[in-house]
């Protein structure tokens, strides 16, 4: 977001928050100043959307990190689901035999992913329809893949993996099935719960019971 945009990101977010604006105008252009370094990624028409989805839950002002976090989550989930293969029909000015070329169109890919101007690519055609059905079938009739034993040793080195067990087994519901409803966290269905920024291996309690209350809503 460019640093001109602040004002009037501030401005609409007052509208519905007037605690969030400074009046001091000392205090004012500090203000503009920290939230322009902290959005400096995130696009204007984002940040306005997460300033809504705040207000629509939460009594709290909103913070230049709560919009930051967001965009953070969101380019995650968009790169996560992104399969990162290359169209080169999408280029056809690019000489096959050019490497520099050939990656630097990758990397403009990627970022096209990343800031939302482009869908991931997820290759649904591959993963969808009768085909996957029956795949899933022989899968589930193969049973576990993993022996218990083997398990319980492997159980540090896959500490999500342990926990999500952990909770289906204790008759609760698989978190990643749901988005997470902390303000602090929001991360995207299928993702891990994030705590200033870094992964974490267990679940907001918040998350666990969502997803328990829309398994039982869904029976």
């Amino acid at each position: 977001m460019k640093p001109s945009e602040i004002p009037q990101l501030l401005a609409e977010i007052s509208l519905a928050d007037p605690r969030v604006r400074r009046t001091d105008h000392i205090e004012l252009r500090a203000q503009i100043a920290m939230w322009a370094g902290i959005l400096a990624d995130v696009p204007y028409d984002a940040a306005v959307r997460y300033a809504h989805e705040h207000y629509t839950k939460s009594t709290w002002p909103i913070l230049p990190a709560d919009i930051a976090t967001r965009w953070g989550a969101d380019v995650r989930d968009r790169l996560t689901r992104h399969t990162g293969t290359f169209e080169p029909l999408q280029h056809p000015d690019l000489d096959p035999d050019d490497e520099a070329g050939y990656r630097a169109a990758l990397a403009a890919e990627r970022r096209a992913v990343a800031t939302g101007h482009q869908p991931p690519n997820e290759l649904r055609a591959i993963t969808a329809g009768p085909a996957a059905a029956e795949v899933e079938q022989r899968l589930a009739a193969l049973g576990t893949y993993m022996p218990p034993a083997v398990r319980e040793q492997l159980k540090e080195f896959r500490p999500d993996g342990a926990e999500r067990e952990r909770l289906i087994r204790s008759g609760l519901t698989d978190p990643r099935t749901v988005p997470c409803p902390w303000d602090a966290c929001h991360a995207p269905q299928g993702q891990r719960c994030r705590t200033r920024g870094r992964d974490r291996s267990d679940y907001h309690p918040a998350r666990v019971e969502a997803a328990h209350n829309a398994a039982r809503s869904a029976a």
